[in-house]
């Protein structure tokens, strides 16, 4: 595969970052991950890395590229709940570590989609958004009937709120596990946790994402805003985001 990639994690105003992020880049395959350890419950940190590591182990183990990317995308999910899950299992339900988390696989010039609760997914081409991951969450929901505006969304009391998560209770979260997504030279996916989107409008992240510059320093000026914008109050703040090239030219170009 032909691609750039890069990622950033900054720790914002919190006393902790509970976010994390990884690019695991195979030969024929690559997986954008965020997991974000909710801060409300006990062990946000150990919830979000647990859930990394069951990801990566899987996708290290599995061959490639993919026969069946919803598939694994599906499974891996429901592993990573099912660990998470185990870290609680001696406290009370309303204190058991929890986490976010999204996924995105890029194989065969196209990519793949799977999250539980509101860390996001975005496909950029040219500057221009083209599609993003829904968030489980109860102003996703008032956003998607058309009952709030975007803007209002932004400042909703219970815009923190999220509907599902990994861990928790044993019984398997939603997950959103989209199709095949075809992908051009140029186009841009990324992957972050709500330190990145919430302070910043899905306009300004296609836009600095699109520009052509190189991801490294767009992701940092992207986090860097998003931080600055909150101040004192902001989350953690994590993306991971890929550049797809193309495939490999033959050998006679």
């Amino acid at each position: 595969m032909r691609i750039e990639y890069a990622d950033v994690s900054l720790v914002g105003g919190r006393a902790e970052n509970q976010d994390r992020v990884t690019v695991a880049v195979a030969e024929h395959a690559a997986l954008l991950v965020v997991a974000d350890g909710m801060g409300g419950y006990a062990d946000g940190a150990h919830a979000a890395e647990v859930a990394r590591q069951v990801v990566l182990e899987a996708f290290g183990r599995t061959p490639q590229p993919l026969f069946d990317p919803m598939g694994f995308l599906h499974l891996i999910l429901g592993r990573a709940h099912e660990e998470v899950v185990k870290l609680g299992g001696s406290l009370p339900i309303d204190r058991r570590p929890r986490a976010t988390c999204a996924l995105c696989l890029v194989q065969q010039g196209a990519s793949w989609w799977a999250h539980v609760g509101d860390s996001r997914i975005y496909h950029i081409r040219g500057g221009t958004l083209v599609e993003r991951s829904r968030d489980h969450s109860h102003v996703e929901g008032l956003l998607r009937e058309g009952l709030i505006t975007a803007e209002q969304a932004q400042v909703h009391p219970q815009r923190n709120y999220v509907e599902c998560c990994l861990g928790g209770v044993p019984i398997l979260p939603d997950m959103a596990i989209t199709r095949r997504r075809p992908l051009v030279p140029g186009d841009v996916l990324l992957v972050c946790s709500d330190g990145l989107w919430g302070p910043l409008k899905d306009e300004e992240l296609a836009a600095a994402l699109g520009c052509g510059a190189p991801l490294r320093e767009a992701l940092q000026e992207l986090a860097r805003n998003a931080v600055s914008r909150i101040g004192a109050a902001s989350d953690n703040t994590s993306a991971a985001a890929l550049r797809w090239l193309g495939e490999p030219r033959g050998c006679n170009g």
